[in-house]
């Protein structure tokens, strides 16, 4: 009975020690980023603006303290927050739209996909003043690209568990 016991005591003090992991600041070049925002539910541009945020904040703070100017990023919205952006929505998306003219103000550019504006039956008037239309949605990602822009697509998932119970 004692000897399963002793074993396992025995296998635990004789194991290494777990090696614990490391902070590394990769040699970032100044980055260029296009995010694809095409969500079902306009409430869901808060968690787009927070994949932004997560972007450059690194790259804006310590060790890299880049300009964020110098980032070029370019949201490109097509999906249901467009609603978000027109002016007539502004006290429904007032936090949301405040974040973006913020993140404008820094050097982001936001840009409006034509086709989805006129599905919507908005054009350029209906918008604020630091978003910015382009034909379409998918020639500005793909035109981005081919500028070297990469891809960033934020996954957007319900939140069920608080990290204070998972941790």
């Amino acid at each position: 009975m004692f000897r399963p016991f002793l074993l396992a005591i025995a296998i635990a003090l004789a194991a290494p020690a777990a090696a614990t992991g490391e902070t590394v600041f990769p040699d970032y070049g100044e980055p260029k980023a296009v995010f694809d925002f095409f969500f079902a539910d306009p409430r869901h541009i808060d968690n787009g603006l927070y994949w932004v945020r997560s972007f450059m904040n690194p790259l804006i703070e310590e060790p890299y303290s880049m300009a964020p100017e110098f980032l070029g990023i370019v949201v490109v919205v097509h999906g249901t927050e467009i609603v978000t952006l027109a002016r007539h929505n502004y006290e429904k998306y007032r936090d949301s739209v405040e974040r973006m003219r913020y993140y404008a103000s820094l050097g982001v550019k936001f840009r409006v996909c034509g086709l989805a504006a006129g599905d919507y039956g908005y054009d350029a008037d209906t918008f604020h003043d630091f978003v910015e239309i382009v034909p379409s949605a998918m020639v500005e990602i793909a035109h981005l690209q081919q500028q070297g822009y990469g891809l960033v697509i934020p996954q957007i998932r319900d939140k069920i568990f608080a990290i204070e119970e998972i941790r």
